[in-house]
């Protein structure tokens, strides 16, 4: 797997932003000339998870070569339930704060009821099929630090502590987010000497 791997971002479950980490990172690799593609965000209204795995897919047959996931919140459940079903060549994924959606969220965001129906629960519990880095918030309001750690161990993933950087979104500061580039860098370069 020599070269650089297109990028591919996986947003969660919310409308397009424009001051969102993803959106901004996007933006500046497109201006590096870098490869980078982006699932197109649904929304918190829409909720099928098999309708949003299918976007990834699809994003990821339009690519050729090896692929870097850059996942945000929901969009890291995603990936979880798109790596049991994809044949795709990946390099390495990059999961920030992913969400607890098997437990009562804030006011604002899913209910249990709604994400069950939706086919995300159970959150798949499985090792990845790839390499991955799961990037986790000591004050995440969506999800308990020792919780996301727990999952990062049962996805075989490698657990960065961001520390309290909330959930990671605007509404918790973030804007930019420089430490993206560099944790995609390692994901990169793992490939590069495997």
């Amino acid at each position: 797997m020599a070269g650089l791997a297109t990028i591919l971002i996986v947003p969660g479950l919310r409308d397009h932003v424009a001051q969102h980490w993803q959106t901004l990172l996007e933006s500046r690799l497109r201006a590096q000339g870098k490869a980078v593609f982006s699932v197109a965000p649904m929304g918190r209204d829409e909720l099928d998870c098999s309708q949003r795995v299918e976007a990834i897919e699809s994003a990821a047959s339009a690519v050729q070569g090896p692929l870097v996931l850059v996942a945000h919140s929901g969009g890291c459940i995603m990936v979880a339930h798109w790596a049991k079903r994809t044949r795709r060549a990946v390099r390495g994924a990059l999961l920030a704060t992913p969400p607890e959606f098997d437990r009562p969220m804030p006011e604002g965001y899913p209910g249990l009821d709604a994400l069950r129906a939706g086919g995300w629960l159970p959150v798949p519990q499985e090792p990845l099929p790839f390499f991955s880095i799961v990037a986790a918030s000591r004050n995440d309001p969506l999800a308990r630090y020792e919780q996301v750690a727990g999952l990062a161990n049962s996805w075989g993933s490698e657990l960065v502590d961001l520390g309290e950087v909330g959930h990671l979104n605007p509404a918790s500061g973030y804007g930019e987010w420089p430490q993206a580039e560099v944790l995609i860098g390692r994901l990169q370069a793992r490939g590069k000497a495997a």
